[in-house]
C-alpha cells in the first residue's frame, strides 16, 4: 500500500485490539489484490433509537486502480452489530468480496484478445464480383471480400500478392478481415 492505514474511532475511545484486528483485515485485503493504493476506517459508535445498547457502524474504504470500493454497513436488524468484532468482520467480509469483484471487472477490461494477425497469398481474384481467395499457411483457401481490405488497398491486389490479414471462422468456411497488402508479385 502507498500510504498508511487510516483508521478514525468516532463516537468512542481508539481500542489497541480493535485497531489492531483492522490492521490484520487490511493485510488479508492486500492478499487479495496487492493494487491498494490507500485504505481509511471509520469505526462509529450510534445510538439506536428504541434500542438499548451500543451499535457500531464500520466503514471501509479502498483507493484501487480505476475506482474505490466503499463499504458503509449500518448496524443491522438483527443486533449483529452490537459487538463491535462482528462489526469489524462483516464490513470487511463486504470490502473482501467488492474488491474481488473490482478487480476481476479491471482484469476483464484489460486483457482482451485480439486474433492473430495471418500472412498468406492471394491464389484466386475476382475483381468484377469483388470476392478472391488467399491461401493460409495451413494451405487453406480463406475467403475475402473488396469491403475485408485496407486502405482501399483492393485496385493494388494481384494474384501472388502477399497479404496480412485476420483469420475468422464462418457459416460457410474461413474468412478474411483486416486484409492489409504486404508486397505485390515481382516487388
Amino acid at each position: 500500500m502507498e500510504t498508511t492505514p487510516q483508521i478514525t474511532f468516532r463516537g468512542l475511545e481508539a481500542r489497541p485490539e480493535i485497531t489492531e484486528m483492522i490492521e490484520e483485515k487490511i493485510a488479508k485485503l492486500e492478499e487479495v489484490s496487492n493494487r491498494i493504493t490507500s485504505a481509511r476506517v471509520t469505526v462509529e459508535l450510534r445510538s439506536g433509537k428504541g434500542h438499548k445498547g451500543h451499535l457500531y457502524q464500520v466503514a471501509v474504504e479502498l483507493e484501487v486502480p480505476a475506482g474505490t470500493v466503499i463499504v458503509n454497513h449500518k448496524p443491522g436488524d438483527l443486533g449483529a452489530h452490537e459487538d463491535l468484532r462482528v462489526a469489524v468482520r462483516d464490513s470487511f467480509n463486504a470490502a473482501r468480496r467488492q474488491l474481488r469483484e473490482h478487480m476481476a471487472r479491471l482484469d476483464e477490461q484489460q486483457v482482451r484478445s485480439y486474433p492473430e494477425r495471418r500472412h498468406g497469398t492471394v491464389v484466386r481474384l475476382f475483381p468484377d464480383e469483388g470476392y478472391g481467395f488467399i491461401e493460409n499457411a495451413e494451405r487453406d483457401e480463406v475467403f475475402f471480400d473488396r469491403d475485408s481490405v485496407n486502405n482501399n488497398g483492393w485496385t493494388a491486389l494481384d494474384i501472388y500478392s502477399e497479404v496480412a490479414f485476420t483469420q475468422q471462422d464462418g457459416d460457410k468456411g474461413l474468412f478474411a478481415a483486416n486484409v492489409t497488402l504486404v508486397s505485390r508479385p515481382g516487388g
